[in-house]
């Protein structure tokens, strides 16, 4: 017999996303095929799959231990979230095998499907980093007499979904800062700066509207800009790294002394970024708008906003909920009186004395049998805001005057200004 050899060995995951990408959350099933082309036949003695997931940080740092001494101290630490073995071909799977437990595969393409369940659990969403990284992948290993394994890996990816559409999501973020600035014993006029945001959860590919606020009492020219930031953080041995990314900015108009300016919703838009991880316990990936004043010669004024990107975005419900309330607490946050509608003037409404007493009759004389309810309705919207009668210093309705005996009777004056 004729040895072929192995042509390709691959792994194809079932399902994919519209990207044709294989993405997937705690619980879910993850199913595929091996795919083995061999040109003639081939021996085998086991297919093996392995789906891992993995956390892992590492970096270095350079010691003194005294008078031209030095190492190098290593920082590591792994968090293992799946570990998962199976055989598809091999003495326990194949029945047919041929003696001495080989399987024999003949030309060709043969296809080995497999599956398992990712762990009920928050899982860490996949994500690449300068010191660390989270992983999930699938390795085959095609095992033949007398020569080394045949070995392929393929990544998958995995997100631990972040409901954005949650009371702590949906709150307005916001905040106030003033700044002074100094030369030796002279002090200028603050800097003071106010911004909100109508939120806290974002998903990528949404814009930010900044509401902010500057106002230069100072003598310099200053600028106020926003930027979001995303800030890495790995732990290991007790010890922790950090390192903060510039993801995207934007820049306001230069303001001079005794000016000020403000954003009515300026918009930063998200760029496709990882979403926030915070429940791993080696690596936390977080997100913050930083609103701040650039002071030439001086620190920076500065604001920080804290945000987490989500997977699942804003619903439509609660998009207008969000914006009624964000609306609504912008206008009192701006300063801008929050006045209700005043009622209609009485001196709009062109209804006759006449007509009004012809419909209060109408009211009294219908006693309600067979009449429709809803006309008492319409005459009691009709004069919620009807005008009270003119002012005249003659009564109107006067009161039927009794003769008792000589003396008149009348009704006693209840004013006393007169």
């Amino acid at each position: 017999m004729v040895l072929g050899k192995v042509k390709a060995l691959a792994v194809y995951f079932d399902c994919l996303n519209e990207n044709n990408l294989p993405v997937f959350s705690g619980g879910d099933l993850v199913s595929g095929r091996v795919v083995v082309e061999v040109t003639g036949d081939v021996r085998v003695k086991r297919l093996d799959i392995t789906a891992r997931g993995l956390a892992k940080v590492r970096w270095t740092e350079s010691r003194n231990a005294g008078a031209n001494t030095a190492y190098t101290q290593n920082y590591t630490e792994e968090v293992d979230y799946l570990h998962h073995c199976d055989t598809l071909i091999g003495e326990e799977r194949d029945e047919d095998a041929l003696e001495e437990g080989m399987t024999v595969l003949h030309a060709g393409l043969h296809e080995f499907a497999f599956s398992f369940n990712l762990p009920q659990m928050a899982l860490a969403t996949s994500f690449e980093g300068k010191h660390g990284s989270v992983r999930y992948w699938v390795k085959a290993e095609l095992h033949r007499p007398w020569l080394l394994p045949v070995k392929v890996k393929k990544e998958f990816i995995v997100f631990e979904h972040i409901d954005i559409n949650t009371p702590l999501l949906l709150a307005p973020q916001a905040g106030t800062k003033e700044k002074t600035l100094c030369c030796w014993f002279c002090a200028s006029g603050p800097i003071s700066l106010s911004a909100k945001i109508e939120r806290k959860g974002y998903t990528p590919g949404e814009s930010i509207q900044i509401f902010a606020e500057v106002e230069n009492c100072s003598s310099r020219v200053v600028v106020p800009k926003a930027a979001l930031y995303q800030t890495q953080t790995f732990f290991a041995k007790g010890k922790g790294r950090q390192i903060q990314q510039l993801v995207s900015n934007l820049r306001g108009e230069p303001l001079q002394q005794g000016k000020s300016q403000s954003w009515e919703g300026k918009l930063l838009k998200i760029p496709p970024v990882s979403p926030s991880i915070l429940d791993c316990p080696i690596i936390r990936v977080e997100y913050a708008l930083m609103v701040y004043v650039d002071i030439p010669g001086g620190l920076n004024l500065s604001l920080s906003l804290p945000l987490v990107i989500g997977t699942i975005p804003l619903h439509a419900c609660a998009t207008r909920t969000s914006s009624i309330s964000s609306n609504c607490s912008s206008v009192s946050w701006m300063g801008l009186p929050e006045r209700a509608e005043a009622p209609p003037s009485y001196s709009d409404l062109a209804i006759s004395e006449a007509h009004r007493r012809n419909c209060l009759q109408g009211c009294d004389s219908s006693d309600g049998e067979g009449e429709d309810q809803g006309s008492v309705l319409t005459y009691i919207t009709e004069f919620r805001y009807l005008p009270p009668p003119l002012y005249s210093e003659v009564d109107p309705y006067p009161d039927t005057v009794e003769v008792c005996g000589t003396a008149d009777v009348r009704r006693p004056d209840m004013c006393p200004s007169r």
